[in-house]
């Protein structure tokens, strides 16, 4: 996806957000447990807010550096503080550009990192959201587009897994296992994932693996984002690689 498009699907996700019912907002999230559809709110928005603060720093800034944000006031009217502090950050993001230096949870980077990570960090609350109006008897959640959707599995695999298991980190029951991803609905879904003492590496196409987990990309993120059981999805090979590499994922 490019940074426009990412731009878009962070204001379209956000919007879906700001627009959850009020009188929804004491809803419990069934898949975060002890989360209300109103803290999926205060949550989010307080992230934008201190994405805001880290890009405001400049680009020599760095992530340990202390960082005050407010945060979004509780009840009816977190709910216009969240749409607030959604187009603010979606006017800084654009103002500053995609290619800007910035600081990132992976090291020195650009504004796209931001972008990226801020598009699918709402699309996955938005349905934390969104599961909350529906299990207590409202609509099922909107779909993602499948190229969103497999954007977000991509980066869940390049740069949050690798985050969580760097070299070192890996487990013995993952280390030297593959697991290989493929999405169903579009095309240029399929990752390799290799395990070991290293960390993760990350392949693109079609290669054996020790288990294979494929379905529609949405669900392939949900269930990476740990939003949807691994039953959601088609898995062939030893199933027990594949719960291996989700309970080592926990972000």
């Amino acid at each position: 996806m490019t940074p426009g498009e990412h731009l878009e699907l962070l204001r379209i996700e956000g919007h879906r957000l700001a627009a959850m019912p009020v009188e929804a907002l004491d809803l419990p999230v069934p898949t975060v447990p002890g989360w209300t559809l109103e803290r999926v709110v205060r949550h989010t928005g307080r992230v934008h807010r201190w994405v805001r603060a880290v890009l405001a720093a400049g680009p020599v800034a760095t992530l340990d550096e202390p960082v005050t944000v407010q945060s979004l006031p509780h009840g009816p009217a977190c709910l216009p503080a969240y749409r607030e502090a959604l187009e603010a950050l979606l006017a800084d993001l654009a103002g500053y550009g995609a290619d800007r230096e910035a600081p990132t949870l992976v090291g020195s980077g650009t504004v796209r990192f931001w972008m990226r990570r801020q598009a699918h960090e709402v699309a996955v609350h938005r349905v934390d959201a969104a599961d909350a109006v529906h299990a207590a008897g409202g609509p099922a959640p909107d779909p993602f587009a499948p190229t969103a959707a497999a954007d977000g599995v991509d980066e869940w695999a390049r740069v949050m897994l690798a985050r969580v298991l760097p070299a070192g980190s890996v487990p013995e029951s993952l280390r030297g296992r593959t697991v290989h991803l493929r999405g169903t609905d579009t095309d240029n879904a399929e990752w390799l994932l290799r395990f070991g003492a290293d960390g993760v590496r990350v392949e693109t196409g079609q290669s054996r693996a020790d288990v294979v987990v494929h379905g529609r990309a949405q669900e392939l993120m949900l269930t990476a984002w740990r939003r949807r059981p691994l039953a959601a999805l088609e898995v062939s090979g030893d199933v027990e690689v594949a719960r291996a590499m989700l309970d080592a994922a926990r972000i």
